[in-house]
């Protein structure tokens, strides 16, 4: 279920959207797959007062009501993006660094084979799959 309506979102578990808040979510919004740090740049554009430690802890509470999920795409920081609208897989090329999304349902018999053969529920919201894009793999052909 897509929603903006964060104030509802975060009054109905107990929370306030407070301006900081807000400004991390439409940050989060706008850039869909973004670090901390990209965040942070994207929110100073409104609010040049807000820190990197504002945005972490943000992120963590955001991250904790289910509103933002974060996957590890690269070696650095997590990644965010809106939790109710993202439920993919991340496909990162190694050649250029692009980030492509596949439905998490392409995976869906993957998982079913963990969960049979080791009872392992995954969590693919956090799956990352490293390869090469169709340009790069076109490029080194």
């Amino acid at each position: 279920m897509e929603t903006k309506d964060w104030k509802t979102d975060l009054r109905e578990r107990g929370y306030r959207l407070t301006p900081q808040r807000q400004l991390v979510l439409e940050a989060v919004d706008a850039l869909e797959h973004a670090t901390p740090e990209d965040i942070l740049t994207e929110v100073r554009k409104t609010a040049s007062s807000v820190n990197i430690s504002t945005v972490y802890r943000t992120l963590d509470l955001l991250q904790e009501l289910g509103l933002v999920s974060h996957a590890h795409i690269s070696h650095g920081a997590p990644t965010y993006h809106i939790a109710s609208r993202h439920n993919h897989l991340h496909l990162v090329c190694r050649g250029c660094d692009e980030v492509l999304e596949a439905d998490a349902a392409i995976a869906a018999p993957f998982a079913a084979s963990l969960r049979e053969t080791f009872g392992f529920e995954t969590d693919l919201k956090h799956f990352a799959i490293y390869g090469r894009c169709g340009k790069c793999a076109a490029k080194e052909s």
